[in-house]
């Protein structure tokens, strides 16, 4: 559930709808060093994903709306904006003892993170180790991950009435991982879920790259 056109006066949180971006793929990947700058590999699968969509002629994103000032903002702008909305829909007791049914973060508040813009992507590279609280959720539940189902969504909040309604940038549901099928990626020290996604009919992309976020 997002917020809702009257939000800010009635506190009333709507279904997320369609999303703004295109989903083009989930990876699953593990490696000895930390990862950082993914996208600048451009023979990983994740990265020619990118390319193909964008080879397309794409129109280009619309002047003025909250997905544009995401991308030309600050840091401390995206800091304030970018939200991990986790929905746990299948787990032991335990994890959803730890986490909830839902747990919503604003990711830049809770966790450090670096914003990579290029061309035809934005990359975000969140560091789940940079929070003891969230490091130690994410280690408990990677510990269940094999019977776990969650989804997660992304999106950029809205804070004043001109930017409501809500709407999801993109979202990913992954069950019953298996650590021992992750991708070896020579750049990273953690296994984490990747959800990639393109706007219809834009030029750019955005990428998470992230477990998960429960401060």
């Amino acid at each position: 559930m997002i917020r809702g056109p009257n939000y800010l006066s009635d506190k009333v949180k709507i279904p997320g709808g369609e999303y703004v971006l295109k989903p083009l793929g989930f990876d699953w990947i593990k490696g000895p060093t930390k990862i950082g700058d993914l996208l600048s590999n451009t023979n990983h699968r994740v990265r020619r994903a990118i390319d193909d969509e964008t080879a397309r002629a794409l129109e280009p994103i619309q002047d003025g709306i909250l997905v544009d000032k995401f991308l030309k903002g600050d840091d401390t702008f995206r800091n304030s904006r970018l939200k991990l909305i986790a929905n746990i829909v299948e787990g032991p007791w335990i994890v959803r003892t730890a986490v909830g049914e839902q747990a919503i973060c604003i990711l830049g508040r809770a966790l450090s993170c670096k914003y990579i813009s290029e061309s035809n992507y934005f990359e975000v590279d969140v560091d789940i180790g940079s929070s003891m609280v969230a490091n130690a959720i994410v280690h408990l539940a990677f510990s269940y991950v094999t019977t776990l189902t969650v989804d997660l969504a992304f999106l950029i909040e809205s804070q004043t009435q001109e930017e409501l309604p809500e709407q999801i940038l993109g979202a990913v549901r992954f069950s019953e991982l298996n650590p021992d099928s992750a991708g070896l990626y020579e750049l990273s020290s953690e296994i984490m879920p990747m959800a990639v996604c393109t706007q219809k009919m834009v030029k750019r992309t955005m990428e998470i790259d992230s477990f998960g976020c429960w401060p």
